[in-house]
Formats: C-alpha cells, sequence, structure tokens
C-alpha cells in the first residue's frame, strides 16, 4: 500500500464520526444544564430559606 492510498482511506473513515457527534451534543446538554441551574439557584436558596424558618418555627413551638 502506498502512502497516497493509506492517506485517502484515512480520509474517507468515518468510524469515529459518530463517536464525536455524541461527544458535541453531550456537551451541549450539560452546558445548557448548568445554564438552567444558575439561573434557578436564586428562587432555590429563598425557598431553602424559607423551608429552614418554618423548620425552626415549629421546634420551637413543640418545646
Amino acid at each position: 500500500m502506498t502512502l497516497l492510498n493509506i492517506f485517502k482511506n484515512f480520509k474517507n473513515d468515518e468510524s469515529g464520526a459518530v463517536t464525536v457527534d455524541w461527544v458535541v451534543l453531550t456537551a451541549a446538554v450539560v452546558g445548557l444544564g448548568l445554564i438552567v441551574i444558575n439561573a434557578a439557584r436564586p428562587a432555590i436558596e429563598n425557598a431553602a430559606t424559607v423551608i429552614a424558618g418554618d423548620i425552626d418555627a415549629a421546634t420551637e413551638i413543640g418545646r
């Protein structure tokens, strides 16, 4: 096999192309997830603070 044939075969080989597509799609999904989490973080922290206050109030009543 000549060097030119080796390069032609390498250029035409698409066996790893699907893997690259899945890596890109997975990275996009992870990136979008991080954006959503950062957008929802203030509301989640606020809800956690309210719940913690309710729990503290309930334990004070029960004493």
